[in-house]
């Protein structure tokens, strides 16, 4: 259950707070009632604690063990007392099990025990209202275990290729930081008998300078620069100007876009084939492509389909989303196997994501190089510029 905090009138008009336990807001509302009282103001104070997240491995052994325990005839309410008891199971997934066992022994339905938690993605909310419905939760929790073992695996080939471009990074700065710092000064002496230093020169010992007398404020800067990029990533207009340059860059724009149409397609074949109704599966679906550019075009895509036109003819309209997305699912709309074919173009875009994601980091490794080959080149050329004058200067004066 989740803890509210609460301002609410009695018959004589007075306001009286304090803190209750209730489902949800409607539930805090009708108990409030029947002891006189009327809501006027409630903040959920345990909402901070339920914004925690299951990861996609997580999601995955969950489905799986749930999926496995329904189809050998366990019921849900005896199934999730086994994956709570579980050993190897993090103590904080295990009260999440815990309190979600507590609702459903209450006769709270198993998607709306879920939800109250808030650490369970909208995908699997509604997939699993759907087989609620239909009576294949089990089927729904096995395709629900596929979509996330596959979404982990994603994540963990991003992972492995970062390695090495993170690496790089952190070489690179701490090269750069142990030349202007240590190997820079020795130059002071030598450099402090010129008359003059050339411009590269002087504002590469500048740097120095800086970063040896006011590490400090590098360090500032540094962090203010982050802090700064935090707060513009969620200015909507800021982040959706961004994701449209992730769509239209050159090169990089392809590659991201099958990514995208891969993400849709998974998430739409497992909504659709679990029962969810086309134009619900499509708002769900749109939500999870992580481009809020091509996730605010669903909603006119939805619109359409709801209005009669085919799934089909509106994705081809939206910019984000291979066409041949649109090309298959026409083949299923003409066919009558909508279902079948959206699973077919989905396990086909998965693998070409795997592919997209392979060579963006492939990409990341030359121009990280090249920048990398700049500082250096640019550090040598500013100590060896003002020698090379000198030796210039003595050779001209004999």
């Amino acid at each position: 259950m989740a803890q509210y905090q609460y301002a609410a009138k009695n018959m004589e008009g007075r306001v009286l707070r304090g803190r209750m336990e209730a489902v949800n807001e409607n539930a805090l509302q009708q108990q409030l009632k029947e002891q006189g009282l009327y809501l006027i103001k409630v903040k959920n104070v345990s909402e901070a604690k339920e914004q925690r997240k299951l990861s996609s491995r997580q999601i995955a052994e969950f489905c799986r063990e749930m999926s496995a325990l329904l189809s050998s005839g366990v019921s849900i309410v005896r199934g999730l007392e086994i994956i709570a008891d579980e050993e190897g199971v993090p103590e904080s997934v295990k009260s999440i099990y815990r309190e979600m066992l507590a609702e459903l022994k209450r006769g709270t339905s198993l998607s709306e025990a879920m939800e109250m938690r808030r650490c369970f993605p909208e995908l699997m909310l509604g997939m699993i209202r759907s087989g609620e419905g239909s009576g294949n939760i089990d089927e729904v929790m096995d395709r629900l275990a596929l979509h996330y073992e596959r979404d982990n695996r994603l994540k963990q080939q991003v992972q492995s290729a970062m390695t090495y471009p993170i690496v790089l990074v952190v070489m690179s700065v701490a090269v750069v930081i142990l030349i202007v710092t240590f190997i820079l000064p020795q130059f002071d002496e030598l450099f402090s008998q010129m008359e003059s230093l050339p411009l590269p020169t002087e504002i590469l010992m500048a740097f120095s300078d800086f970063l040896i007398h006011k590490w400090y404020l590098a360090l500032l800067i540094v962090l203010i620069i982050w802090i700064v990029l935090r707060i513009l990533s969620k200015i909507h207009a800021i982040r959706r100007t961004m994701d449209y340059i992730k769509v239209h860059f050159p090169v990089a724009g392809k590659l991201n876009k099958v990514i995208y149409t891969a993400r849709f397609a998974r998430t739409l074949s497992s909504l659709y084939s679990s029962g969810m109704p086309i134009v619900a599966a499509l708002q769900t679906a749109g939500d999870t492509i992580g481009n809020i550019y091509v996730e605010e075009q669903f909603v006119q895509v939805a619109s359409q389909v709801r209005s009669g036109i085919p799934l089909s003819q509106a994705l081809r309209e939206v910019d984000g989303i291979q066409r041949k997305l649109s090309s298959t699912i026409l083949v299923g709309e003409e066919s009558g196997r909508l279902d079948t074919v959206l699973d077919s173009i989905a396990l086909t875009m998965e693998e070409e994501a795997e592919a997209a994601t392979k060579r963006l980091v492939t990409m990341l490794e030359p121009v990280m190089i090249c920048i990398l080959a700049v500082m250096v080149g640019f550090i040598i050329i500013a100590v060896m510029l003002p020698i090379y004058q000198s030796y210039s200067a003595i050779e001209g004066s004999a």
